[in-house]
């Protein structure tokens, strides 16, 4: 097996998203009980052309696209789970996802500012301003995700979520792509989306801890010019410990990261770690990296 380490995906209703460099594949289990895949081309010229090899400018595009790759797996499995005469594709679909994304800017990013620039100017240390509004950010994100994953569908998807990183770290590891093999692996990964919102919390506190608290208006206005930036920043941290995953000092960096993962993943069914295996090889096989009887 050639094996390239430029694979990783997504939970998604009843089933996984599992992204190569230049092939899309969403598998998701029918209310029948089998697995539907469906594949769909990248765009080629993010992932492995020019773009893809500029450092901050490549986190900043490939997060973009990812959030578009994101939501399209997740209509696919919601009209699979559905069905067709109910279809959750078009505009209001895509409506609701920009309204999604513009309240988890406002309760994760700009809340913490608002509620911390309150007190800015009472506190002893202008430092002090930036760690207390990362401690509230990160109380949010955390409470949020605890409380969610106690709702019994999210818990599935959170189990899928596990059933995709297990699969993933049986192909980096070599391993047979079965479910057997995929079943000894950890559900927590160094590139999990959840270990970037760690680390853009983290870098937001340290980045704007050296400056004086602005006007509350100027630090509202600063979380979202730099937002990009902080995460530009956040994506090549990760893919940092990703490539150095062996380095002890690498291995502590990324332990908070990998332990918050407990609270977005769980042990997967074998039915799960089924329809994971069947989006990589979909994957795999259409870049041509697995042929014949191994792609099945």
């Amino acid at each position: 097996m050639s094996k390239s380490f430029n694979y990783g995906g997504q939970a998604v209703l009843e089933g996984v998203m599992m992204r190569g460099s230049r092939t899309m594949a969403v598998a998701v289990r029918t209310p029948e009980g089998d697995i539907l895949v469906q594949t769909e081309p990248l765009n080629e010229a993010l992932y492995s052309g020019p773009i893809s090899r500029i450092p901050f400018l490549r986190g900043l595009v490939s997060l973009w696209d990812a959030l578009g790759l994101g939501t399209k797996a997740l209509m696919m499995s919601a009209d699979v789970a559905v069905g067709e005469e109910a279809s959750l594709s078009g505009p209001v679909a895509w409506g609701t996802v920009v309204l999604g994304v513009g309240m988890g800017v406002g309760l994760f990013m700009m809340l913490p500012s608002f509620l911390v620039g309150l007190v800015a100017s009472y506190l002893p240390a202008e430092w002090l301003a930036s760690l207390l509004e990362g401690i509230v950010r990160l109380f949010l994100i955390v409470g949020y995700i605890w409380a969610v994953g106690r709702m019994p569908d999210i818990r599935r998807v959170f189990a899928y979520h596990g059933a995709e990183h297990k699969t993933v770290h049986a192909y980096e590891a070599g391993a047979e792509l079965t479910v057997e093999e995929a079943r000894r692996f950890s559900t927590a990964h160094t590139r999990c989306g959840t270990a970037f919102l760690l680390t853009l919390v983290v870098l937001t506190m340290l980045i704007f801890a050296p400056f004086k608290p602005p006007s509350l208006l100027w630090r509202l206005a600063s979380r979202i010019v730099l937002l990009p930036v902080i995460a530009g920043i956040s994506y090549e941290f990760i893919r940092l410990t990703a490539r150095f995953a062996d380095r002890a000092w690498v291995r502590a960096l990324a332990a908070p990261n990998l332990a918050l993962q407990r609270l977005t993943t769980r042990e997967p069914d074998d039915g799960m770690l089924e329809v994971a295996i069947r989006a990589l090889k979909a994957v795999l096989a259409d870049e041509g990296v697995l042929t014949g009887e191994a792609a099945e």
